[in-house]
């Protein structure tokens, strides 16, 4: 009952309009707080407002050294991202063939002549296993590094890193849809006009028709015969321009200098372009 009668004493709002009053006891209150003395009896000790409201709870706040400390701990040992791959085990053969020949199986792939495996057989054949070499070259063969090479259409090299030799168109295609298929795999993003572009320099780079194209990739699935269907409808909108702009070039009887300038052309690409015209105007030979 006391306690009750307290609190409510507490809660009510004075209502003595009387203002002096009020502040002679409001400081009596202050001076009783100030010496530690005893309040009388139903009065309440009035709370103090403290902006930290994490005082206000019945837990000790945590010192400011402290906290400082566990954020240093934190931001210097980040929590783990989950399991970390391992470094891929180099095969023992290959790893003997980048000290034999630094040049073709180092930092750079390059697509290998035909006929490698003989001749590291016979170069070597006491120190490699016919199995172990035919294993470890297909695992080099088929790597994407590789695979990226022969689609650049780089030249084939002899172990000495010496270009020997083209790769055939039909090799070349494969590899740009075997890289494709694999980056694809890997992105949102849609890489068919890239695709598109790397077929159309393998299709300009071959030198062969469309027909004759056609017949040494042997594209089967759909989705590649759509991807080659495009890039060689793209190349003929191409052709047509350049085409155009060849006959353009040789009505006007300007210079390439000159004809750039008159129609706000880069010189360079002008030269290029009417390079590459003149070479699609030419006879094939046998």
């Amino acid at each position: 009952m006391y306690a009750a009668a307290a609190r409510t004493v507490c809660r009510r709002k004075p209502l003595n309009p009387i203002r002096d009053r009020l502040r002679t006891r409001a400081e009596g209150v202050g001076a009783a707080l100030q010496f530690g003395a005893t309040l009388p009896a139903g009065m309440c000790r009035p709370q103090t407002k403290n902006p930290d409201r994490s005082m206000t709870t019945d837990t000790a706040a945590e010192p400011v050294a402290t906290r400082k400390e566990g954020a240093r701990a934190r931001r210097n040992n980040p929590p783990p991202k989950g399991p970390q791959q391992r470094p891929r085990k180099v095969h023992p053969v290959l790893q003997r063939l980048f000290e034999l020949y630094p040049k073709m199986f180092g930092a750079r792939f390059l697509p290998l002549k035909l006929g490698v495996y003989q001749e590291l057989l016979a170069l070597h054949g006491e120190e490699f296993k016919r199995e172990d070499l035919k294993l470890a070259l297909g695992l080099h063969a088929r790597s994407t590094r590789y695979l990226e090479a022969v689609a650049a259409g780089y030249k084939r090299h002899d172990l000495q890193g010496v270009a020997v030799e083209d790769v055939a168109p039909e090799h070349v295609h494969h590899a740009i849809l075997e890289v494709f298929r694999r980056r694809q795999g890997r992105t949102q993003e849609d890489l068919r006009p890239q695709l598109r572009d790397r077929l159309i320099a393998a299709i300009e780079g071959s030198g062969l028709s469309r027909e004759d194209y056609m017949g040494v990739v042997r594209t089967q699935d759909e989705a590649s015969a759509a991807a080659l269907d495009e890039a060689f409808a793209e190349l003929g909108a191409r052709t047509a321009k350049r085409e155009a702009l060849l006959r353009a070039f040789e009505a006007s009887g300007k210079t390439v200098a000159e004809f750039a300038e008159m129609y706000g052309m880069d010189p360079k690409e002008v030269g290029k372009t009417l390079d590459r015209a003149r070479a699609a105007k030419a006879p094939v030979s046998p």
